[in-house]
């Protein structure tokens, strides 16, 4: 396995676990995570993310191929997608968080 498909497939893991963290966020507002509002959530939900949108960019931006050629492009375009959802379903539920709190 290359440097960049380690990276893809830690970046896509992050988004991931973003993706998951925001859904229960969006779910369940004021449980699981924390007491009062659910910020806790919100918070790892959007770190989760945005780190691994920052992975996939440093890895987009070193790798030296197209898709295919094992770079771990394809899966940096893939991980990059999940973690701009768990971006914007964290962004959802931190409005939500300060409308309800």
């Amino acid at each position: 396995m290359s440097s960049g498909r380690i990276g893809a497939v830690a970046a896509a893991v992050l988004g991931l676990t973003g993706v998951a963290v925001a859904g229960l966020a969006l779910a369940r507002p004021a449980g699981r995570f924390g007491t009062a509002s659910g910020r806790l959530g919100v918070v790892a939900a959007l770190a989760a993310g945005l780190t691994g949108v920052a992975l996939d960019a440093l890895v987009v931006a070193t790798a030296d191929g197209g898709l295919g050629t094992g770079n771990g492009l394809g899966g940096a375009f893939v991980a990059l997608l999940l973690g701009l959802i768990a971006v914007v379903l964290a962004g959802l539920a931190l409005v939500r968080s300060r409308r309800t709190g």
